[in-house]
Order: structure tokens, then sequence, then C-alpha cells
């Protein structure tokens, strides 16, 4: 395409130069730059793209995209926007054909359950004979057609050419997950949305949002920019998990009609007589459209959440009801999302992606009501992250747990210990870990009451542990493979392990290099090495 024919349907833009030059592909990295590329110079957190506009250039660059008129290059022709990010997400979409412009597009967002929602709209649309591609963290995906995932939602140039090959294979409806740092960095401000769904907010990623009110504003988008009726999409739905103690806050803000969804409260679609075990779970769905039963194997209160918020999505496409049953019946498992791991030794061991305090909190409810033993927890943090849920975890992790083991989760660039002891001090309140050469040493447990007057929860040495351990505690083993070696060696049967944190993930990050590791099969591995 010729730069003019790409700018000819957007808008607030200064072009100088020829408008005929072609463009072969669209870029904000120079280190991506080809002959014919159009480069953008977005500023970014640690770097400012107008700085490598040259190196774009001598790269082979046809043209540039720039906030800055003073970096304008000499002998090329640039375009000045005033928001760059935006105008390449907008430009991207022109690009690879404006693929959802034509097409449903359902976008997820909330800290937890987003991708087992993709799963289960998907499930649901295909019972409904309408084929539907998924882009999540896990995977871009539509029949035999996968695109690995780098980024929950990637970056807008990578994202539209999803779309676009997506399309391509067949597929006539999407369904994503939308993150909140791709919603603030304006990736997604190319596509065109039927249905937002807000799933709930509760901490994560301050890292980088730098407080809850600038995470929530940044998830805000989609319902108050995103969603606003177009005459391309005028029949735009926001799906509002109303159960979330920010759900009326958006609700407000919403520039769309909203359908809203709860366990508690009389919601536009909500359950009633919901009988759950370790089967799985089973009631009625109440809708506008009337009343469905429904039975699922998935678990958990969390769980009938995500099937409510997909059976809202399902009733604002106007999907057959007992295409919802069918959907939800249909969907088995969700890679790392409570998922089994088979063995011979009549022990439950799930692996579930939990990652932030309430996500743990709510699979250790679930796994808490249906136990009939004990529960084992392996989990830890990552690091280069929120500093600040670590302890929140631990207290969780080791309250809510027979045993809990503290391990590495991926450190990266981190020294392991220090997060650990940073978990440990949300256990026991005093975060010490004294350290002599070559090695690292835990302190004594403190004894009697815990510093805020509360339970006291006893430490051991992994040495110490026998499957017989007498009280409730936790312990800290640094390498995750021992770890849950050390998790299904103490399980008898009966018992519950949950490996938490990483789920679906087949590695590692220790430092900067990524190495293979998968909960699965490091702890099918190690029921295998069991003698019975």
């Amino acid at each position: 395409m010729t730069l003019g024919e790409l700018l000819e349907k957007l808008g607030d833009f200064d072009l100088n130069g020829d408008a005929s030059v072609c463009i072969t592909s669209l870029t904000c990295d120079s280190r991506k730059v080809l002959p014919g590329s159009l480069f953008f110079a977005q500023r970014g957190m640690s770097a400012d793209g107008h700085l490598f506009i040259e190196k774009a250039l001598a790269a082979g660059a046809a043209a540039v995209v720039l906030e800055d008129s003073s970096y304008a290059p000499k002998g090329i022709p640039w375009v000045k926007v005033t928001d760059c990010r935006s105008f390449m997400s907008r430009m991207a979409a022109v690009y690879n054909g404006d693929p959802t412009a034509s097409l449903p597009l359902i976008g997820i967002t909330g800290t937890n359950g987003k991708t087992t929602t993709t799963y289960l709209i998907e499930a649901i649309m295909s019972a409904a004979g309408l084929p539907v591609a998924v882009l999540g963290t896990i995977s871009y995906r539509f029949g035999g057609t996968t695109i690995e995932a780098s980024h929950t939602t990637p970056e807008s140039t990578e994202l539209q050419t999803a779309f676009r090959r997506l399309k391509e294979a067949g597929a006539q409806a999407f369904v994503m997950e939308v993150s909140s740092h791709a919603l603030e960095q304006k990736r997604v401000d190319g596509c065109h949305f039927d249905i937002g769904i807000f799933s709930n907010l509760t901490r994560d990623h301050l890292d980088y949002h730098g407080s809850m009110e600038s995470y929530l504003e940044a998830k805000l988008r989609l319902f108050s920019d995103l969603l606003r009726p177009t005459e391309l999409k005028p029949g735009r739905y926001a799906v509002i998990n109303m159960d979330d103690p920010y759900a009326t806050f958006i609700s407000v803000r919403c520039a769309c009609p909203v359908i809203s969804y709860g366990i508690e409260g009389n919601c536009d679609v909500r359950p009633i007589d919901v009988n759950s075990s370790v089967n799985g779970i089973r009631g009625t769905l109440v809708t506008p459209g009337g009343n469905v039963d429904f039975a699922s194997r998935l678990l958990g209160r969390f769980n009938l959440s995500n099937i409510l918020a997909a059976t809202a999505a399902g009733v604002a496409l106007k999907l057959p009801l007992d295409a919802i049953s069918e959907g939800i019946q249909n969907l088995v498992t969700v890679p790392g999302r409570m998922e089994r791991v088979e063995n011979r030794r009549g022990v439950t061991c799930l692996v579930d992606y939990a990652h932030t305090g309430d996500a743990l909190e709510n699979v250790l409810s679930t796994l808490k009501e249906i136990a009939t033993g004990r529960i084992i927890t392996v989990f830890g943090c990552g690091g280069d992250r929120d500093k600040g849920k670590r302890p929140i975890m631990g207290r969780i992790a080791a309250g809510m747990s027979d045993l809990a083991i503290v391990t590495s989760d991926n450190p990266r660039t981190e020294e392991p210990f220090s997060i650990l002891e940073q978990i440990r001090g949300g256990i026991i309140d005093i975060p010490t870990f004294p350290q002599e050469e070559g090695h690292h040493a835990l302190s004594p447990p403190p004894q009697g009451e815990g510093q805020d007057g509360g339970e006291v929860i006893p430490e051991y040495l992994p040495t110490e542990l026998t499957e017989n351990f007498a009280k409730k505690g936790f312990t800290i083993l640094e390498n995750r493979r021992e770890a849950i070696r050390l998790a299904v060696r103490l399980a008898k049967t009966g018992d519950i392990i949950l490996l938490a944190g990483k789920g679906h993930e087949d590695y590692q990050i220790i430092g900067t290099a990524k190495h293979h590791f998968d909960d699965r099969e490091v702890a099918a591995a190690a029921f295998a090495e069991m003698t019975f």
C-alpha cells in the first residue's frame, strides 16, 4: 500500500512529503525495520523512539510517523501526529484490511479469569456453529492455525496481523484477552469491539501502574472509550461482574448498555440451585432470554463466575440457550487452570496459574470446600514484578493450606532468596534471612503469638518433613523442581496438591535466561518415581 492509501482512512495528522511512497511493513522497533518500512517513533517507558529515527533510516525506512517535528528526517516523507501509539494501532488495522470491522469481537479484561472465560466463550460459540478465533495468554488460535502468544495482548502491529491471518483461516468471530498494559498503551485502539467483559480487579501489575487507581483507569478505557456505539457497530454491550467492588464505578462510566452478571444479587445473568463438588458445578442459569440448566467439569465459585461471564456474552450475541449450555458442558479443562496431573496414588494434583493474592485465595477456598484430606500448596512469586503482593500471598497460602512450600517462580533478575524472604515475612511477620558464605540459612521460627496477634504458623526445615507432619506449617525450598518432588513425597491418598503460579507456562526465567520447566511434567515425573 502507498502511504497515502494508509492515511486516507485516518484523521488528525500532518503529512510532509510524497504520499505515493510504497509501504511494505509497519513497526515501532528500529531493529525490525526493513526496506520500505513505516517507522513509528513512539515514546516508551525506557526509550524515546525519536532517538532511533536515524537508525531506522539506515535500515531502509520509507517514511516516519512522529510526534515531535524537530526530529523530522530529511529526504523521506514524515507524518506528524498527536498520539503516535493510537495512530499506529489504527493504521495497523487499515494495513491489515481492518479485520475486526466486519466480524464480532469480544474483549475480556480483569485481573483474574480472562483465559478460562475465553475458553468458555470459544466452546459456546462453537456449539452455536460460529467459528471463533481466540487470542489469549496461552496462544492465538483457530482450527489448525496457532500463533505463539508473545504477550497477553501483543503490540498493535502484531495483533492486527494475527487478526488478519485468523480471518483468512476461516474465523468468523474473535474473542480476546485485553490486558491493562495494552489498554494504557493503546495497542487495541484499532480494534472494533462488540462486547467488553469486566471480570474483576484485584492487586496486580502495580510495578507498572503504580496504584490501584491507575490500574482501574487503564481497565476502564475499554468500557468508556472503545465500546462507544458507532455507525459501523451501533449495538455494543458491556458485560460487568457485579460481585466485584469496582463494578458500579465501571458500570456508570460505560459508553454502551450493560448486561450484569453475578453470583450474588438480582443480576441479568445469575445462577440458582447450584451444586458444587470435586466433580464440578451444576445448576440453572437465569438469563434475560429464559432459564437453562448447566453442568461443568470446572471447579469452584470463581469458575462459576467465569461461566456467568461467558453466558452473558452469549446472551449479548443472541446465541441460543441450548448452545450456551452445550458449550459449558463441552469444556473439560483449560491448560494450566486447575489442570489435573493424573497419578496412581489417589492424590488430587492440580496446576493453576493463580499468581495474585485474590486468585490464590479463590483457588484455596474452593479446595477447602471439597477437600477430604490435607492441602499442600507449592507456590512462589515472580521477580521484577510487584513486590507488595508477596507477603500477602505468603499469608494466604500458609493460612489456607495444611502445608505451604514456598519456592521460586520466575525469579528473573532478582535474587531468589530475597523474594522468598518477603513471602516469608507475610507468614511470620519477621522477614529475616541470615546469610552464611556460599548459602542461605533460615532463622528459627518465632514462638508464641505473631506480631499482629494472629495465628503463628510453624516453620519446618524441608529435611524435617515426613508424610505424617503433625502440625499445619510452611517450609522454604528454593529449587522449584525439588519443592514439587517434596510435595509429591509428602502427599497421601485423599490429599490435594496445588502447584500455583505458573500454570500453562513451560519455562522458568532465571536471570535473563529462559529454561524449559513445566509444573505438569515435573509433577508427573515425581509421581512416576514413587514406589507403591
